[in-house]
C-alpha cells in the first residue's frame, strides 16, 4: 500500500508524463507532414464549387465526407464513379432528375456553375481518408452507388 506522500507523487507523476504525451501528440499532429487535407490545391474555382454547394443546400439530401443527409449518393468520390461528364449533365439539366426513384431538383446551372462544382468534387475526392472510402460496408456501398 502507498503512503498518502508516494500516492501523491504517482498521481502528480503520471499527470505529468499523461500532459507531456498530449503535448507531444498535438504538436505531432499539427505538423505539416502530417496534414492530409489537400489545403494547398484551392483555387477560386474551388471556393465558387463550395460556394454553389452550399448555397443550393446539397447537403440536405447528399453527404460528403459522411457528413450531410443520407437521401442521396456520397459524393465525395463522386468524380471517380461517375466522370465529370455525368456530373455536369445532372447540374446542367432543365428537368427534375430522378434515378432509382429519388428526385433531385432541376438546378440548370450554366457551364461554369457546373464546371466549379466539379472542381470542388475533385478537390474533395482528394483529400486522404485514411482508407475510409475501403471501409464502407456493403449496404453503405450499395446506397453509395446509386
Amino acid at each position: 500500500m502507498l503512503s498518502k506522500k508516494q500516492a501523491r507523487a504517482f498521481f502528480l507523476g503520471g499527470t505529468l508524463v499523461t500532459f507531456l504525451v498530449f503535448i507531444g501528440l498535438t504538436i505531432y499532429s499539427f505538423g505539416t507532414e502530417q496534414d492530409q487535407s489537400n489545403y494547398g490545391e484551392i483555387t477560386e474555382q474551388v471556393v465558387r464549387g463550395k460556394n454553389l454547394w452550399e448555397k443550393n443546400n446539397c447537403m440536405g439530401c447528399h453527404t460528403l465526407l459522411g457528413e450531410g443527409a443520407y437521401y442521396a449518393p456520397e459524393l465525395t468520390k463522386v468524380v471517380e464513379r461517375r466522370g465529370e461528364g455525368y456530373i455536369k449533365a445532372v447540374l446542367m439539366s432543365p428537368v427534375p432528375w430522378s434515378p432509382n426513384g429519388r428526385k433531385m431538383v432541376a438546378y440548370g446551372m450554366t457551364d461554369q456553375e457546373a464546371q466549379d462544382l466539379v472542381a470542388f468534387f475533385e478537390w474533395i475526392g482528394k483529400i486522404d481518408l485514411n482508407g475510409f472510402d475501403r471501409v464502407v460496408s456493403p449496404l453503405a456501398k450499395d446506397k453509395i452507388n446509386n
